[in-house]
């Protein structure tokens, strides 16, 4: 792996030494650094333990929970490939962002297990699996058929419409008696399978109601033990577990992202996934914490108004359930405890009222703005930003990497692309990509596993649709937004290729702006200078259309439809719309507008639709007006009240009804106040006394 020392040190201003064996013969200088007292960044992901080992052991080290080591791969990410001699800059620029603080701490959500693990399944199957991880765990069994061991060594459960809903901690399982055997005190003693003449009764212990001819010879034969019973009423029963293992083909969850603390193994023991799963199960015995992932700001939400549903986009990707509709609150909820970090339902968000915390989007932004600058400052050219998971994610690319040292025909990670990884690839969206661009990035790429739930890859998907129309619209030739599917490692050629594909035009002048806490800030900082660096020459009325994705956009109204009633305006959650307490007019703020449809669902005339689009002058931002009308005056006072179409509609829909005729239709023109005398004054009008 060719290392450029001083170009290296160029880039990130400090002096750097190159080492080739920091972990054997060069270990006192890796000694030296931790007594220092400075920050320290490792480039060896592969002896990390070792590392941190030696650390601990060296006399005058700085404590690791004081200054922890960073650690960054820059050999599979870059030095293992057929462009290594060029890679100088990415490595610069992954040096540079090592160097950054961690995340600021966020609140947490814990969890607690004693350890009481059901396992649900065939009986045989599900007591070879207790046996495993009985030492440790406190085991019951749910039995859905099957032979089991003599010996009683675990609770028995059994029945049917069986339930399990919760989380690691907190599983509540529900499920019903009907079998006239009681597996509580049954004693397998066996004389019941001895003593039916139908065979009715198998190892489970569990009487075949179809094949039972009503002999009760098994009552007879049990009658000192008492377990059989068929007068004995269907009973509901219900249990807590912290730990759930799921041996049955068809799982108790039917989302992508299961529950934490349930594990599903359709294959039984014979799983591929089956030792790694009970090694798990060991160890989730006691306290565990997790970071809160998001964060919820009511007042910017659009799901809903007056109990109407607006934006549901994050209800429908969520993978885990973990979103849910509260429309009597006019919000969503989110079940932190549910919640799997994934952050798509921040990614389809229209108005950042859900965000991504950890890490916050600002903090994102200064990581994405060191390594394009760093990249940059070092000679590198149209740099791509290629986001991540990090795990399956960062194994495909240190794949790619050792198989680029290996085999002359694979190619490795381009020089020009940054692997940058996340917790989850979801987690990132139109804000975060649009800033890479803006900061310099000739391409935004992300790179899928398969892991992900399939509504993941069409969010995303959708996602980068509009932001590649939103670049394309603004005069960037080439494809900047790509996803990139891959299944993992037997598609390591496929991942090579698309990897190499060649670059778009990028921004003249690179942004300088920060990422803010507001999505919809950030959206719009990036959004004026692609503008503003666009050298498309445009009428300020001109409009990039854009995908149904978009949070961007207007609206259009009928006219001939609009009465003017501005039920809209205060279905509003952006103040997008408003009206003009001067005179009957709607009016709108297309900047504020994000798509959520609120207006139209709620519109009684059906009088209004969404057009999704990027209006290219500064009309955008003002205040304009969509529709008016001649205000309607009062018949008695000649006081405007409501308006000329308004008071026409009502008028023409009510004149058949047999409570507005004659003079009570008239009073519809009146305003309120003139309709009250007119009532009392009208010598025509019964009264209350008169009776």
């Amino acid at each position: 792996m060719p290392l450029d020392p001083k170009a290296l040190g160029s880039a990130l201003d400090e002096d750097l030494t190159v080492h080739t064996t920091l972990c054997r013969r060069d270990a006192p200088a890796f000694q030296r650094a931790t007594r220092s007292g400075e920050d320290l960044v490792v480039a060896c992901t592969q002896e990390s333990r070792l590392f941190t080992e030696l650390s601990e052991q060296t006399e005058g080290a700085v404590a690791l929970d004081v200054r922890p080591i960073r650690f960054v791969n820059l050999r599979e990410t870059g030095g293992w490939s057929r462009e290594a001699k060029a890679a100088t800059p990415k490595m610069a620029a992954l040096l540079a962002a090592a160097r950054l603080p961690d995340p600021e701490p966020v609140p947490t959500v814990t969890y607690k297990s004693a350890g009481r693990l059901l396992v649900i399944g065939d009986l045989e199957a599900a007591e070879r699996a207790a046996g495993l991880v009985a030492d440790t765990l406190d085991v019951s069994i749910m039995a859905t058929g099957g032979a089991g061991m003599q010996e009683r060594r675990y609770p028995v459960l059994a029945g049917q419409g069986l339930q399990v809903r919760g989380w690691l901690g907190a599983f509540d399982v529900s499920w019903t008696t009907g079998n006239p055997i009681d597996l509580d005190l049954c004693t397998r003693c066996n004389a019941c399978l001895a003593a039916c003449p139908e065979d009715a009764i198998g190892l489970d212990y569990q009487i075949d109601m179809s094949r039972c001819k009503s002999h009760r010879a098994c009552v007879t034969a049990c009658e000192s033990v008492g377990a059989i019973n068929f007068q004995r009423e269907p009973q509901s029963h219900s249990d807590r577990f912290d730990l759930v293992l799921d041996l049955r083909r068809d799982p108790a969850f039917s989302q992508h992202a299961h529950p934490q603390g349930y594990f599903h193994l359709p294959h039984g023991l014979s799983d591929p996934k089956a030792t790694d799963t009970l090694l798990k199960l060991r160890e989730l015995v006691g306290e565990f914490e997790k970071p809160k992932f998001f964060t919820y700001k009511q007042k910017l939400c659009a799901h809903g108004r007056n109990e109407t549903v607006g934006c549901n986009a994050c209800v429908e990707v969520c993978s885990a359930l973990a979103v849910s509709s509260d429309l009597k609150r006019n919000q969503i909820v989110v079940n932190p405890n549910l919640c799997v970090g994934c952050g798509a339902c921040t990614t389809v968000c229209p108005t950042g009222a859900l965000s991504y915390a950890y890490p916050r989007a600002s903090e994102q932004g200064v990581r994405l703005r060191t390594l394009l600058a760093t990249y940059q400052k070092a000679g590198g050219t149209n740099p791509v930003v290629l986001w991540h998971s990090q795990e399956a994610g960062t194994a495909l690319i240190n794949d790619l990497g050792r198989a680029a040292s290996l085999d002359k025909t694979v190619r490795g990670v381009p020089a020009r692309v940054i692997p940058l990884p996340l917790w989850h690839t979801a987690s990132v969206g139109l804000d975060l990509w649009l800033t890479a661009f803006a900061y310099g990035a000739s391409q935004v790429w992300v790179l899928m596993t398969g892991d992900e739930a399939p509504q993941y890859r069409d969010a995303v998907r959708e996602q980068m649709a509009v932001a590649q129309a939103l670049v394309t619209g603004m005069g960037y030739t080439g494809q900047h937004f790509k996803l990139i599917e891959v299944r993992g490692a037997q598609d390591l050629k496929a991942l090579d290729a698309a990897l190499g594909e060649t670059p778009a035009q990028g921004v003249k002048r690179r942004a300088s702006f920060a990422v803010q806490a507001e999505k919809r800030a950030t959206l719009e900082l990036a959004l004026d200078h692609l503008l503003q660096d666009s050298a498309t020459q445009r009428t300020p009325t001109e409009a990039i259309a854009l995908p149904a994705a978009s949070p961007l956009g207007t609206i259009a109204v009928n006219k001939d439809s609009c009465t003017l009633c501005l039920s809209c305006v205060s279905a509003c959650p952006a103040s997008a719309l408003q009206d003009n307490a001067e005179r009957p007019q709607l009016r709108f703020i297309e900047k504020n507008c994000v798509q959520c449809g609120l207006c139209a669902t709620t519109c009684p005339e059906n009088a209004i639709t969404l057009q999704p689009r990027l209006l290219l002058g500064e009309q955008r931002k003002q205040l304009r007006v969509l529709n008016e009308a001649q205000p309607f005056q009062c018949i008695r006072c000649s006081k405007p009240f409501g308006t000329l179409k308004g008071i026409e509609v009502m008028l023409s829909k009510l004149s058949g009804h047999a409570m507005f005729q004659g003079e009570a239709l008239e009073r519809l023109k009146m305003c309120g106040d003139c309709r009250v005398v007119d009532i009392y004054s009208n010598a025509n009008e019964k009264r209350i006394t008169d009776l």
